[in-house]
């Protein structure tokens, strides 16, 4: 775990290996390359439209790389072919994958409980009781013990986001991708979510966290990568990058965070 913002030693868990993505005539993300180790929680800052959230999904194997490819534990398991063997790959890691939206897109017609069971029966194929079990534990985890039976729509949007890590967590993913995972909440219900991100950090939980919040990603990011306009443009320690940010463009960008 970081905890003088030094990178963890060590293999990287998931990767991008000359990742880029077009849509349409537009490239979004250009030749990145970029990992995570395990441990590590990796923090990607950068201005609005710079590819931050495309890089997450890419990840997450919710878009296809136009180049390049994604790798877990060193093994192809996104790139342009499609192939079948990148396919098959892709199916066999995607439950070690966790992401966290920034909407929480939870089941609205299942209770709070019923959110969080429902992959881990279905997709790991548990029983009910233990399903329920390991539920009742993340929930416990993340504040919201007195929340089993209650509806998305009866939550607030912080209470709403700590049931979509919980769900997350219930797949025992290897990795949890976090995308702005507080910015549509207001900052007493940012400080609920970041407490429990915090939290999991401390745990050793590999973390990929796409980022407004400096505080989080100075504090607690092992490392930080700042993008702009589809590529990788500074990348470093959380200290080094905040106190003395080698690129104008990041100078530019952290300007706006002074007091």
């Amino acid at each position: 775990m970081k905890i003088d913002g030094n990178p963890i030693s060590g293999a990287q868990l998931i990767s991008a290996d000359r990742l880029s993505k077009d849509f349409g005539t537009t490239r979004v993300l250009n030749e990145i390359n970029v990992g995570v180790k395990e441990g590590e929680v990796v923090c990607v800052i950068g201005p609005s439209g710079s590819g931050k959230t495309t890089l997450l999904r890419c990840f997450a194997l919710l878009e296809q790389p136009s180049d390049g490819a994604v790798l877990m534990e060193n093994k192809v398991i996104g790139d342009a072919s499609g192939s079948k063997a990148v396919r098959q790959a892709a199916k066999e890691v995607r439950s070690d994958i966790g992401m966290v939206f920034q909407h929480f897109n939870l089941w609205p017609h299942m209770t709070v409980l019923e959110n969080i069971i429902e992959a881990p029966m279905r997709v790991r194929g548990v029983s009910r009781a233990v399903a329920v079990a390991e539920a009742t534990t993340l929930l416990e985890k993340v504040g919201l013990s007195d929340k089993h039976d209650a509806y998305p729509v009866r939550l607030s949007g912080g209470q709403q986001q700590r049931v979509a890590i919980a769900r997350a967590l219930a797949m025992q993913p290897k990795v949890m991708l976090f995308d702005e995972a507080t910015s549509a909440l207001d900052p007493e219900l940012k400080r609920e979510v970041l407490i429990v991100m915090k939290a999991l950090a401390a745990e050793g939980m590999t973390m990929l966290v796409v980022t407004h919040e400096m505080g989080f990603a100075r504090n607690v990011g092992s490392r930080i990568v700042f993008m702009d306009q589809g590529e990788i443009v500074e990348e470093g320690a959380p200290a080094a990058f905040f106190d003395k940010p080698q690129t104008d463009r990041a100078k530019r960008f952290l300007r706006q965070f002074e007091d």
